[in-house]
């Protein structure tokens, strides 16, 4: 009875028959498929197909660099101290998507934009412009690798000015630099501007990105003012010490993986990118952990992955134009700089900066621009000083000077706008009872203070 309700299976003898007319017309359709894309477009296939790839490379690139914000939020969070750790890493996710809209918004326009005098760009807001005239998806492409770099920039301030900062005003913060600071230097320099047009280089952003963010937060520290009890009347200062050091060493470990699609793009060098950015980690890496070792007798695995990070900001400028054994002395380099800028803004500045991120990203950053002046070799056609021409010399130290007041200069105004404004320190009795439990009511380790968990 139930039976005639149902059509009957088809025997395997039918599905014999028919099995080469759905495959001759499944070919059909590949063959209609290829020849639209071949031929009615009018485009060459091999370009087309090469473009694709190029596309692909670009997304998988920019996804990876997307994956660093984890890098930072464990690390960042391992270097802290617990009863700030839920604040840290809301930071991390919230500024990334903050500056992810103010980018769309604004951002995007005034770095990649049409410029006349190379000052700033002044197309694409809200990306209205779409595809253009010419149907050309490139744009969009364009816009997502921009745009995960603008998030780097952005959270790079975060483990500056952790542990006392409000949450609002540092998402202001996040709004602002996507929107306007992180654009109009990345268009002098990537964007067709003037330091550019003057012989500025800078492939994968160690003054755009790094520069910018760690001299950024520089200002932030220094306007949000040291953690209570860092220092002592006599200017000494104490180790308030991070409470997780494998979240540090995972959180370097995934920017290290994530630096990759920092580094690489696409092009023709891709390989060699590759090996340079691992060597110059790594170099740095050795370097912090032996000098660290002969100075104290321990081996610091925490200053061997600021190490590592700190050789990977020094050769992010100039990874695709340099020799293997040259971005060995870069990472070399950038330790031992990045050791002294920690020891010189705590002990000479009195500048409290938990996670050392001015050190990694600002004072490396700018070592990785004097060292593609220094140290291209003709690679990709960009020569420096070891390759026989000083003459980049110049305008790399010009673009140095340059990232450095623009960074400083707009982050002291903007954290001085924001502090007259919404304020941007803690009370005392926030910061003493934790900005996890004041600003937000959630602990990352709610059976270690049940009083607070309630």
């Amino acid at each position: 009875m139930f039976a005639q309700g149902f059509i009957a299976a088809p025997s395997p003898l039918a599905l014999r028959r028919f099995l080469p007319y759905v495959l001759a017309g499944m070919l059909a359709a590949a063959i209609m498929v290829g020849w639209n894309i071949a031929f009615a477009q009018e485009a060459d296939p091999v370009e087309t197909v090469s473009n694709d790839l190029g596309n692909l490379t670009t997304m998988v690139a920019a996804f990876l660099v997307f994956f660093m914000q984890a890098g930072f939020a464990f690390l960042g969070a391992g270097l802290i101290r617990a009863k700030s750790t839920v604040n840290y890493m809301t930071k991390s996710f919230m500024d990334f998507a903050i500056a992810s809209l103010s980018f769309w918004a604004f951002g995007f326009a005034l770095m990649m934009g049409t410029s006349a005098a190379g000052i700033v760009g002044s197309s694409n807001f809200f990306l209205a412009d779409g595809m253009g005239s010419g149907g050309n998806w490139q744009v969009y492409v364009d816009w997502m690798f921009q745009m995960v770099f603008a998030g780097t920039a952005a959270t790079i301030v975060a483990g500056a000015v952790a542990e006392r900062t409000k949450t609002q005003a540092y998402f202001a913060y996040s709004f602002l630099i996507g929107a306007l600071i992180y654009p109009i230097y990345g268009h002098w320099v990537w964007g067709g501007g003037w330091l550019s047009i003057l012989g500025a280089q800078d492939y994968a952003g160690s003054g755009v990105v790094h520069a910018v963010g760690g001299f950024i937060a520089l200002a932030g520290a220094a306007v949000v003012g040291a953690r209570k009890g860092k220092f002592n009347a006599d200017g000494s200062a104490n180790d308030l010490r991070g409470h997780n050091v494998p979240f540090v060493i995972i959180g370097t470990f995934i920017l290290f993986f994530g630096w990759f699609g920092f580094n690489i793009n696409s092009g023709d060098s891709i390989g060699l990118n590759a090996i340079n950015t691992l060597l110059a980690g790594a170099t740095g890496a050795v370097v912090a952990l032996y000098i660290r070792l002969i100075t104290s007798g321990k081996a610091d695995i925490l200053m061997a992955c600021n190490g590592a990070l700190a050789g990977l900001v020094g050769v992010t400028a100039p990874v695709a134009f340099i020799d293997p054994w040259a971005a060995v002395v870069i990472g070399a380099l950038a330790a031992p700089i990045m050791m002294l800028s920690v020891s010189g803004l705590e002990k000479v500045f009195k500048i409290d900066d938990p996670v050392g991120a001015v050190s990694v990203h600002g004072t490396c950053g700018l070592w990785g621009l004097l060292a593609l002046g220094i140290f291209a070799n003709g690679n990709n056609g960009v020569t420096g000083l070891i390759g026989g021409d000083a003459t980049l010399l110049l305008p790399q130290l010009l673009s140095m000077g340059v990232v450095l007041a623009w960074a400083l200069g707009t982050g002291f105004a903007m954290f001085f706008l924001l502090k007259i404004t919404m304020g941007v320190r803690l009370s005392e009795e926030e910061e003493e009872m934790g900005i996890d439990a004041s600003e937000h009511g959630i602990l990352a380790y709610p059976e270690e203070s049940p009083q607070l968990a309630q």
